[in-house]
């Protein structure tokens, strides 16, 4: 960017996307008219843009897009819808709501995100406004889930501390209602509510932190829990450490600038981790967010969308520069940032005792895909579940499922529930398949270019015995396959990742941090399975051989020389 630039993104000319929210009068545009449209199960661009804001965007099947050109049919448009659940803690009655509306409004299925909250897909235009009501009759909302603004927060589910987790798991919960957008569009286009706005009104009034155009890019918020980083705090554009003394909370270290999108053949664009800059109160932490996020408003580049996140905003001007226009901001410093490691960034299944004499049991989700197969009836299983559990159920970062909070009175019928319905948690797959994630991509992710999700646990039955032969069956290695190099699946930090290049090529990246602390680096360009296959079977034997005491796959990759180590994205694709 040049000097001017920097002094203010928002001098330059702003992007169509700028011109839609401006002229969106706060997220409304002609939202209502197009949805009652029967002719078409599609809605104009400009109306998808603003839908992003509501928690849905339209997609269409891929896969019956060629057949359908053939018989002179518009593709099979539909929409995917993201429920928000801060720190992804609901009720069963919450879980048997979105049961219920997948079966009647969407595909029959459920994914749980990376980011803990629910996607539904293949919902119809004209049903979205029915499962958006039964999404809030549930005290649950898809507002936020998507758009320029703060998504859904991120909390460690931290199974163990059940004190720590209710107070982290708050803050969490506060964090997500203080930085909902205020625009009363949401109850206007999908709850019936009254229309109050009066266009005289200022944007500090309707919107008194986001403005009329919001922000340039989403953000996103993550609290971590040390020694566990499921989170990814790192990736997150605001990270907010837990600094646990004497077993209570006493604050957060900050961490700012990290997220995982890029552009395939764009070194403008990288991953990156944010930097830890200071420590705060559990009371300071609203402020905080909200300063923040008011920072990426006003210096975030509005001209150019994928040079929009907050981390450009950071990388641009200087760490030093964000610290002191957030002290400006508060009136405040923070403090010296505290002492805190974090060890691993998956989950530890099975059951698990926490205090209060409550359990808590975790159960392995493949790729977060909640659905009933032949020998595998896993949607039925959580349905009765739900229907006698009394505690929560804790969508986990890493798309796994909690059912937390477990009385030892109902722990013995739980338990008898899972194993009927062949729930697993986990122990008897490889270790390398419980540390995996993948994304949706194909047939309904327009961005994909290649398999994600359906493929990946292919890919893995074809790297387990490699791993096998290699004794190395039980060795935690963390993978993660993304479609297209967006970073759903935060892969960036993944110590094998594969990021969709083409339909059935992949770029592979080796070297992240086991505990989500590291960037990986390009190893393999444009690669097919075989080549996938043959570059990682002489780096498994090897590291069977040769690794050391308590060294991660990662660290090894990058001991060895296969790999250089990346702590900063500016230094991803030198």
């Amino acid at each position: 960017m040049s000097d001017n630039n920097l002094l203010s993104s928002n001098s330059a000319p702003h992007s169509d996307v700028e011109d839609i929210k401006t002229r969106s009068n706060y997220l409304r545009g002609t939202l209502v008219e197009v949805l009652q449209d029967r002719i078409t199960g599609s809605i104009p661009e400009d109306e998808n843009r603003l839908m992003k804001f509501h928690g849905s965007y339209m997609q269409d099947d891929r896969d019956l897009r060629n057949e359908r050109k053939k018989q002179k049919l518009e593709p099979a448009y539909q929409f995917m819808l993201r429920v928000r659940a801060p720190g992804g803690v609901v009720t069963s009655d919450q879980w048997l709501m979105m049961d219920r509306i997948a079966g009647q409004y969407g595909s029959g299925t459920i994914r749980l995100t990376t980011r803990q909250s629910f996607q539904l897909h293949g919902v119809l235009k004209w049903n979205m406004k029915k499962t958006i009501q039964e999404v809030n009759d549930s005290l649950l909302t898809t507002l936020a889930a998507c758009g320029d603004v703060n998504r859904n927060v991120m909390c460690n589910p931290n199974p163990e501390q059940s004190e720590i987790h209710a107070e982290v798991y708050e803050w969490a919960s506060r964090l997500s209602k203080h930085l909902e957008p205020q625009t009363n569009a949401y109850h206007e286009i999908w709850l019936d509510g009254e229309k109050v706005v009066d266009s005289q009104e200022s944007s500090e009034e309707q919107e008194p932190i986001y403005g009329s155009v919001y922000l340039p890019r989403k953000f996103k918020i993550g609290l971590a829990v040390p020694p566990a980083n499921e989170v990814d705090v790192f990736s997150q554009d605001l990270g907010l450490i837990a600094i646990i003394e004497n077993g209570s909370l006493k604050g957060f270290n900050v961490s700012v600038g990290g997220g995982m999108g890029m552009t395939h053949g764009d070194s403008e664009t990288y991953p990156q981790i944010g930097q830890v800059i200071g420590f705060c109160t559990p009371e300071q932490v609203i402020e905080l967010a909200e300063k923040t996020v008011t920072i990426q408003r006003d210096y975030g580049d509005r001209s150019v969308r994928k040079h929009a996140r907050f981390k450009y905003t950071i990388d641009d001007r200087g760490i030093d520069w964000f610290i002191q226009e957030l002290s400006n901001r508060l009136g405040w410093g923070l403090e010296e940032a505290r002492p805190y490691h974090f060890d691993h960034n998956g989950d530890r299944y099975g059951w698990v005792k926490g205090t209060h004499g409550k359990w808590h049991l975790t159960l392995f989700i493949q790729n977060g895909r909640i659905k009933d197969e032949d020998n595998y009836q896993l949607m039925t299983g959580l349905r009765e579940i739900a229907k006698v559990h009394t505690g929560d159920f804790r969508l986990t970062p890493n798309q796994n499922l909690i059912i937390a909070g477990v009385t030892s009175q109902k722990k013995k019928k739980i338990e008898e529930l899972a194993k009927s319905h062949g729930l697993i948690d986990g122990i008897h797959y490889s270790a390398l398949r419980r540390n995996s994630m993948a994304c949706v991509a194909f047939p309904t992710c327009g961005l994909a270019m290649a398999e994600s999700e359906r493929y990946l646990p292919t890919l893995l039955d074809k790297i387990e015995p490699l791993l096998k032969e290699a004794g190395l069956q039980d060795e935690d290695i963390v993978i993660r396959m993304t479609g297209c190099p967006n970073g759903c699946a935060r892969p960036g930090l993944a110590e094998i990742a594969l990021i969709g290049k083409a339909p059935g090529k992949y770029n592979l990246y080796l070297g992240g941090g086991f505990a989500g602390n590291r960037l990986n680096k390009l190893y393999k360009e444009n690669i097919g399975e075989t080549e996938i296959l043959q570059s990682l079977q002489p780096i498994i034997v090897q590291y069977a051989k040769d690794r050391r005491k308590g060294e991660h796959f990662g660290d090894f990759t990058i001991r060895t020389g296969y790999i250089q180590e990346v702590r900063s994205g500016l230094d991803f694709h030198s």
